[in-house]
């Protein structure tokens, strides 16, 4: 991924929630490639109580696409 892209991605993550923050930024650190930054992007467009409760797993309400994401995410 090129670094202009990379950066765009990392102002993505930076969030409202600190929780949602810390976790968005240890996933950007270790897991995302460059095929997963597209899916990632619109992953992050969802609000931040929403994505908070996807990725802490209160909510299974997201769509197919983002299942990889969801669940390296969790893992986090």
């Amino acid at each position: 991924m090129d670094r202009i892209s990379q950066n765009k991605l990392y102002w993505k993550c930076r969030r409202g929630l600190l929780e949602l923050d810390l976790v968005l930024q240890r996933f950007l650190d270790k897991n995302v490639e460059e095929k997963d930054a597209k899916s990632l992007s619109d992953f992050l467009e969802m609000q931040d109580n929403e994505l908070w409760d996807i990725v802490s797993g209160r909510s299974d309400r997201y769509e197919a696409r983002f299942e990889g994401i969801v669940a390296r995410l969790r893992a986090v």
